[in-house]
């Protein structure tokens, strides 16, 4: 947006953080959140705190420092509230599990480790947060964020007294963040209709499990190295000569790779189905969707399934879920892969759907960080970085809100520029 826009939009504006930010005690905290938001939305390569006060008429640099990172102001009631009004607004047709990176220089911003990074595509020096979106085709929205802490935080006093780490905040790995996040929700009154993700946490059984658990449907990506029994497959009992343990069930032949088993049908298996409109024209591919049963078990239900076992209760069947395969025209063997449990009666159409749905989130992070400055953050300390997030939070929810209003095409309509041109996947 340009400055012209910014004002124009300035009583809309107005309206959103009054209720957004209702819960913020202080009128001039309200204050200084309202112009944070300017700041990020209004045109600017950086949007630094620095950079944003110079560019706002009424910007204060040392207020808004002190807004961001000195301030206490709690900032989940603020996500909370961002959350609940806008979920009915974009009635989603699932929620995102994602992950997002912040290169960083140094050592002592908060939860800086040499890990991987999505952004660089390799390892580096950066911070790492889980996300949680609600999507559609059309628009989507951050729910919730986790900021990742990695293990070598846990024990490095200083920098935790530096960056001012809550005590109870430590290390957990993405897939168990994505559950709290997922859980904090449903505190909320807040359930998915489904859950996607891609191969990053959908390859992991816990999580799988962890959303079975939940009652939460999923569609999520996984390698081509997973391994499935057919959904016919049943174990065997080893006969038991009554002394020391109970022989736990097993299936006579060894689980095959998903790749094995896509090739195994053949191109002629593959149906065509068209998921969306792209730029380009329709988006479509060759897919496949076949009843399996994951091999892999997450250790916990091992665990209670050999105690069951020891009661003879458990018959060591694993349970179904659907295998979707893609193998598009111009290639030589099955490219994607994914897991549902959705029912085997849901569509192929509908899998596809859902599986190809995530490419929102890559509009998203395009929007939050390009446009409106999510990784442009300066600050060090942990209070500061969910202050900014939420605050970008807000400017992307107050921007979506304004596209999706009835005059939204008009030449009014705020809007943000990404330097980045869109990618359709």
């Amino acid at each position: 947006m340009d400055a012209h826009e910014v004002n124009r939009a300035r009583a809309k504006l107005a309206l959103f953080v009054a209720d957004v930010f209702a819960s913020v005690p202080r009128k001039d905290q309200r204050a200084k959140s309202e112009c944070y938001l300017r700041g990020l939305m209004v045109d600017g390569r950086r949007k630094s705190i620095q950079a944003m006060a110079e560019r706002l008429p009424d910007g204060n640099e040392q207020n808004l420092q002190q807004f961001v990172n000195q301030s206490t102001w709690d900032p989940v009631p603020v996500r909370r509230r961002i959350a609940q009004r806008m979920l009915p607004l974009i009635g989603p047709d699932a929620w995102a599990v994602d992950d997002v990176s912040f290169p960083k220089d140094g050592k002592m911003s908060v939860a800086v480790a040499r890990q991987y990074c999505g952004a660089l595509g390799k390892q580096a020096n950066c911070q790492v947060a889980v996300s949680v979106h609600a999507v559609t085709d059309a628009a989507s929205v951050p729910l919730q964020w986790r900021l990742f802490l990695p293990k070598e935080w846990d024990s490095d006093t200083e920098r935790r007294r530096r960056c001012q780490v809550p005590d109870e905040a430590g290390h957990r790995e993405k897939w168990r963040l994505a559950l709290d996040t997922l859980d904090e929700l449903a505190e909320w009154g807040l359930v998915p209709p489904v859950v996607v993700a891609d191969a990053g946490y959908g390859q992991n059984a816990d999580f799988r499990a962890g959303l079975s658990e939940r009652g939460i449907g999923y569609v999520v990506a996984v390698r081509s190295d997973v391994t499935v029994h057919p959904h016919d497959a049943r174990p065997t009992a080893p006969a038991w000569s009554g002394n020391g343990r109970r022989p736990q069930p097993r299936y006579r032949d060894k689980p095959s790779s998903v790749s094995v088993l896509a090739t195994g049908h053949g191109r002629q298996a593959f149906t065509e189905v068209t998921w969306r409109e792209g730029s380009r024209g329709p988006m479509n591919s060759h897919f496949l969707a076949l009843r399996v049963r994951p091999a892999s078990v997450r250790s916990r239900s091992l665990a209670q399934a050999a105690a069951t076992a020891q009661e003879g209760l458990w018959d060591g069947v694993l349970p179904e879920a659907t295998l979707l395969i893609e193998w598009p025209e111009d290639a030589e063997a099955p490219t994607d892969y994914w897991l549902s449990s959705l029912p085997a009666s849901t569509p192929l159409t509908e899998l596809v759907r859902l599986a190809k749905i995530r490419w929102r989130i890559e509009h998203d992070y395009r929007e939050l960080k390009h446009g409106l400055g999510l990784d442009h953050f300066e600050g060090r300390s942990w209070a500061g970085w969910h202050h900014h997030v939420t605050l970008v939070t807000a400017a992307h929810a107050f921007l979506t809100e304004q596209r999706l209003a009835p005059k939204a095409a008009t030449a009014d309509s705020p809007s943000t520029r990404s330097s980045t041109p869109s990618r359709t996947c």
